[in-house]
């Protein structure tokens, strides 16, 4: 018995031991950055890995200047779910979209009726706050006789 299991952890050692090999580069295209500070690139590996991303400055030269980039990526989870997503990335950050990213749970139901009652019934205007400070004056002493 203990043979048997020697050699089938020999056997499945031998087996998981597969070299590291280099995964080829299928396509691969790169342009920029070019003079307006747009560019973009591409590339796919022999394994399905696809990715590509293009980005631009948007108001070149002004003060409010900015960059956006939009891309996408997609390949197969190891256990055999396709990965997809597509983002952009501007001045208001990072915004993937993909169905495998996390999502919050839905709000509950009292929770959303609180806030659809919220939003339809608004709190009245309150007053201005006043800028005059109160004023404390100390309490009369009281003579003891």
């Amino acid at each position: 018995m203990k043979v048997i299991i020697a050699l089938s952890t020999l056997f499945l050692a031998i087996h998981a031991q597969q070299p590291n090999e280099p995964i080829p580069i299928v396509k691969y295209d790169n342009e920029g950055v070019n003079a307006d500070g747009s560019y973009q690139w591409s590339y796919e590996t022999g394994n399905g890995i696809v990715a590509q991303e293009q980005g631009q400055l948007k108001n070149a030269g002004s003060e409010n200047e900015a960059a956006e980039v939009q891309g996408s990526a997609q390949w197969t989870a190891p256990d055999g779910t396709p990965i997809s997503f597509n983002y952009i990335a501007n001045e208001d950050g990072f915004q993937p979209q993909g169905e495998h990213l996390p999502t919050p749970p839905p709000i509950p139901p009292a929770i959303q009726r609180a806030l659809e009652w919220i939003a339809a019934h608004p709190e009245p205007d309150q007053p201005a706050a006043s800028n005059v400070q109160p004023v404390y004056r100390s309490a009369p002493q009281q003579r003891r006789y």
